[in-house]
């Protein structure tokens, strides 16, 4: 990748798990009778014919890595389990209260946070106090995210009993300089092991989660956190880009200067390096980031046309609603967002006067549908398309002028009614899909609200 396109291309820009993206949701006009009755509206649509999906967050961590940019609360004393598991418990007892019949439950994921802060025992009750008035899907998925220095053999069993089959570890970089500057030394011999006994257990799906461009990493550290990543051959990865938004996240992104951070060209190469060393043992990249071995669910599914983006990420199947429960959590009603409180005791103080614990959302409206379909078209199949009556939108002709200029670079094609992503501009699909994204073109922010898209 040269140079020129780097510098040209490489500015702050949003991610797009959602449209519209959450610094310009109208959170004048949102309260929360318009969130219910917009996931009332997609469960009549969906429920009963794809079910649903539910992101738990669980916030705690018993020390803080500096490259983290989630809601964590840092804290080693383990008697704030149970208050927490049964607050998210009653939360989803309020949401039960707006189907008509059971849920049917498609995917569920335990994110954080470290979830293995948790005991096995807790999580158990967690999950079967969640599943106790609901149905299963016939086609499930569960998993959740394990920190590999505290994720023990009894967690992964206690989650296997009760339906779990992927599991994903945060690994990073294994060099002990990056580690130590990101607050997160774990050796590979503690990955290792808790890939090892995942597999021993039955999971059929272990990711990894690597990271580029963090503080004093260089090409070498990469290469060597790929050539290990290859002796374990984890089923899917997700290797992405450093977010550096500290004007965000507070002090827990300033344990290193911002000279420490490598340069966007070395970024670049970074990835390209890792790209095609993942490459030669049969890994795919799928949509942004993301890679697969053709056995794993999220390579199957992007062949299949099934590819699905959200808060989550990519996920291997679609479903229309996606509730998110616990502190920060955010849902989704394709028709409307909604974000939880961020503080645990607000979130407690909520839920004692039975009230879903939604502090901010937006509802779409229909230009916003069309928008964000095009977007997800983009981040997901590197394509989308309209006709007059489908997908048109009445800013269209000014989107396609602004794309010329990509076009000209040779990042994708205009044909008469769609466009495709190259391989050449597949990199630069954040780009692509800010030229669709009618609410920053007609407010620039006064502040770098994003990461930069390089």
């Amino acid at each position: 990748m040269s140079r020129a396109l780097i510098n040209k291309y490489n500015i702050a820009g949003p991610r797009y798990t959602s449209y519209p993206t959450v610094p310009y949701w109208d959170e004048r006009t949102f309260s929360l009778n318009s969130w219910k009755e917009s996931l009332v509206k997609s469960l009549k649509e969906s429920n009963s014919k794809e079910g649903i999906s539910l992101y738990i967050h669980l916030p705690f961590c018993e020390s803080l890595c500096t490259f983290c940019g989630c809601n964590k609360r840092i804290t080693k004393q383990h008697s704030v389990e149970s208050p927490y598991i049964n607050a998210v418990l009653k939360e989803w007892g309020l949401y039960l209260q707006l189907f008509d019949e059971k849920p049917i439950i498609k995917e569920l994921h335990l994110g954080g946070g470290t979830p293995t802060f948790f005991n096995p025992e807790n999580l158990e009750f967690l999950i079967k106090g969640i599943l106790k008035d609901a149905v299963l899907a016939e086609q499930y998925e569960f998993s959740f995210e394990g920190h590999p220095n505290n994720t023990t053999s009894e967690h992964l069993q206690a989650l296997y009993n009760v339906g779990f089959r992927r599991v994903s570890y945060g690994v990073q970089d294994y060099n002990e300089t990056v580690q130590k500057a990101i607050h997160r030394v774990q050796p590979f011999e503690n990955v290792k092991r808790a890939t090892e006994l995942a597999r021993e257990i039955g999971y059929t799906s272990v990711g990894h989660d690597i990271i580029f461009g963090l503080p004093f990493q260089n090409l070498e550290h990469v290469k060597e956190t790929i050539l290990k990543t290859k002796a374990l051959l984890p089923d899917r990865l997700a290797f992405y880009s450093y977010a550096h938004v500290p004007w965000i996240k507070g002090n827990g992104q300033r344990g290193f200067s911002d000279t420490d951070l490598p340069s966007a060209e070395l970024k670049r190469a970074q990835y390209e390096l890792g790209k095609d060393l993942l490459a030669e043992v049969g890994y795919h990249e799928i949509g942004m980031d993301h890679f697969a071995l053709e056995t794993d669910t999220l390579y199957k599914s992007m062949h299949k046309g099934t590819l699905h983006r959200n808060f989550m990420g990519y996920t291997a199947s679609k479903t229309q609603a996606m509730i998110g429960l616990g502190v920060s959590s955010i849902s989704d009603s394709w028709y409307g967002f909604s974000q939880n409180v961020k503080g645990i005791e607000a979130y407690y103080k909520l839920l004692d006067k039975d009230i879903i614990p939604v502090y901010r959302g937006h509802i779409l409206n229909n230009e916003d549908l069309v928008i964000r379909r095009h977007i997800l078209n983009l981040m997901c199949a590197f394509k989308t398309e309209w006709t007059r009556g489908k997908l048109y939108f009445n800013e269209l002709p000014e989107t396609l002028i602004r794309l010329k200029e990509m076009e000209a670079d040779g990042l994708l094609n205009i044909n008469s009614n769609s466009i495709e992503v190259t391989k050449k501009g597949q990199p630069f699909v954040r780009n692509i899909c800010m030229a669709f994204d009618l609410l920053l073109k007609r407010k620039q922010p006064d502040t770098q609200l994003f990461s930069m898209t390089v």
